[in-house]
């Protein structure tokens, strides 16, 4: 049978290609094609029409790649210590274990069974198909503002290859409020009235003393926070005003869509093997920066703060604490969002997508942990140098990576090598995870990702059928026990859809209007995010009521259809289908089917999309 599948991706090449002399559209699309049956099928792979991933370490690097990005970098270590530390670690295993696993593995089964990208999947279900196309939307709205985050570090990457750091010491950029060090001022009164000494120099110099009511501070910004501000962003007083184009961003930006393009220019086999350097280099570099860190004065009390003897049990009755260990936990691992659907779709049918789906998953929340030891040492070391406690200059988000981290760096010796490692690395997993989604957007879009994921355990566990489910995964890994099954049934139809059920409701109750750092977004910019919010959902009900219109037949009647597998569900090659599926329609209608629905070339942008951007970190 699969022989036959290849005689007939071949037939349908030739009407193609005899479609070719009659219209230049259709030249551009063989032409496409083409390149996809050259590119993307390799001659062991087992689907000749959708083709697979090289080899299953290729896939099980392409997941850990996808999971593990800048969330786990900059956004773990500060939740962490900011939600009790060491403590955190019990609402973030629990929410791993209940949530983020039975997620994972049930959307790598999904896509692996069907062999079906995030939105064509959803044909075990017609009436939640849009659930799929508002995972494409969410993953194409994220993966712009992402690549924007890869554009700044290449921008920091090219800055690095110069001594001094740019961003090392107040240079003709900044201003009067730039300074490496707090600025005191001390009130002295003299026979002429009261004059003030700066930083004490004057009082130093002639040996005389301040009282201590008499001596304050000003607010100054450190030479990195101004770089970031003036340099690098330009940034401009508020939405209000755009200011012009930034061209050294500009181009930085282009060049991170050259890159991603060119990664995934051949498709999985090109982006297959990348991953070999892209996941494991991250690891190499936060090994190298913990080492170093450790060795830094002041670095045990950083590590303290992160996960030691301050860590504060307290803390876990606090239900915010609860949301943020869901939250990173979905943005980690990149689930609801369908960038795992379309990996695991390059999966060969046989695949253990059970144990990658623990090894991905362990290996994500362990480089979480691991990655906080890194940075907390070195915040550690420059909360020594600048007399701060390290609540002080413990950040997350743009804030770590682009303005404490690179002071922190900028003061150790061949400060250019150490920068120019950080920021590659952060390259490195960006290109990895292109959906990785750290902190918020305009609306925080984990109000979709909670959303969809409900929506996928509804889908899936309760109208398609969760004991159908797992005999259609035991048709891929094998028949499995009873016992086997118990944690899984009680997750999927229990645990996961309550909690988050749970979340989602509490993340709409205590949403608050969002804030670049102190500055609040303007009435129109929150409204503006709610109408991208809006569009990426409306979907849902728009596909489920054409998909009831477009059916024949009573109201029930159309209500069962649409919650009924269609007959070309099940696994994409005749030879997989077996005895469960052997009576639906034969391949050759399964093949013509998906060619008058979606070009072939339509179908790999969509897949294409979903795999250059798979996580929400």
């Amino acid at each position: 049978m699969c022989k036959t599948l290849f005689l007939l991706t071949l037939n349908l090449n030739c009407r193609l290609f005899s479609q070719v002399l009659q219209s230049h559209y259709s030249s551009c699309c063989f032409i496409l094609s083409l390149l996809i049956i050259i590119f993307h099928v390799g001659t062991t792979d087992e689907n000749l029409d959708r083709g697979n991933w090289s080899s299953n370490t290729d896939y099980l690097l392409s997941l850990i790649g996808s999971a593990v990005g800048l969330g786990n970098v900059w956004r773990f270590p500060y939740l962490a210590y900011k939600n009790g530390g060491g403590a955190f670690l019990i609402p973030y295993t629990i929410m791993l274990a209940f949530v983020g696993l039975p997620l994972f593995f049930l959307e790598c089964s999904f896509g692996q069974f069907a062999s079906l990208g995030p939105v064509s999947v959803w044909k075990a279900v017609p009436i939640m198909q849009g659930v799929g196309v508002t995972m494409v939307l969410v993953s194409t709205l994220v993966a712009t503002y992402y690549n924007c985050i890869i554009g700044y570090s290449i921008y920091y990457l090219f800055a690095s290859f110069q001594f001094p750091l740019p961003w090392s010491d107040c240079f003709e950029w900044s201003d009067e409020n730039c300074s490496k060090q707090p600025k005191e001022y001390c009130n002295i009164t003299s026979a002429n009235g009261s004059f003030v000494l700066v930083n004490s120099t004057w009082l130093n110099d002639n040996n005389a003393t301040c009282e201590g009511s008499n001596i304050f501070s000003i607010s100054v910004q450190s030479p990195s926070e101004q770089y970031w501000d003036k340099v690098a962003l330009r940034r401009s007083s508020g939405l209000d005003e755009s200011g012009g184009v930034i061209w050294h961003l500009a181009l930085c930006l282009l060049l991170a869509w050259i890159i991603v393009g060119a990664a995934l220019f051949k498709g999985i086999k090109s982006s297959g093997k990348l991953v070999y350097f892209t996941a494991i280099f991250p690891y190499v570099v936060l090994i190298i920066l913990l080492i170093r860190g450790v060795t830094l004065e002041g670095a045990r009390e950083g590590i303290e703060y992160y996960i030691g003897t301050h860590s504060d049990i307290s803390k876990l009755s606090d239900a915010e604490v609860w949301k943020d260990a869901a939250t990173q936990i979905f943005f980690s691992l990149g689930t609801a969002c369908g960038g795992l659907v379309a990996l695991s779709s390059y999966n060969k049918f046989n695949n253990n997508c059970y144990s990658d789906a623990i090894v991905v998953c362990v290996t994500n929340c362990a480089t979480s942990v691991f990655a906080g030891f890194a940075i907390f040492s070195v915040l550690g070391h420059i909360a020594y140098i600048s007399h701060k406690p390290v609540s002080e200059v413990a950040q997350s988000g743009f804030g770590l990576a682009f303005i404490v981290y690179p002071e922190a760096l900028s003061k150790l010796p061949i400060s250019p090598l150490w920068s120019i490692l950080f920021f590659f690395m952060l390259l490195t997993l960006g290109i990895d995870s292109q959906f990785a989604l750290i902190g918020k957007n305009v609306v925080s879009t984990s109000l979709i990702h909670h959303g969809s994921a409900v929506l996928e355990l509804v889908g899936i566990i309760y109208i398609y059928g969760g004991n159908r489910f797992i005999k259609d995964i035991e048709m891929m890994i094998g028949k499995k026990n009873c016992y086997f099954w118990l944690w899984w049934r009680a997750c999927w139809f229990f645990f996961s859809p309550c909690l988050l059920t749970i979340i989602l409701v509490w993340s709409l109750v205590t949403f608050s209007a969002p804030s670049y750092g102190t500055i609040p977004y303007p009435v129109w910019g929150t409204v503006l995010g709610w109408l991208m919010l809006a569009f990426c959902i409306i979907w849902i009900p728009i596909f489920a009521v054409f998909t009831f219109a477009k059916t024949k037949g009573g109201i029930f009647e159309r209500f069962r259809q649409i919650c009924s597998p269609t007959p070309d569900w099940g696994p994409y090659l005749e030879c997989h289908r077996g005895e469960r599926y052997k009576n639906q329609e034969s391949l050759q209608r399964i093949q013509q089917s998906k060619q008058n629905e979606n070009d072939l070339s339509v179908v790999y942008a969509n897949d294409m999309l979903m795999i250059s951007s798979p996580n929400c970190d």
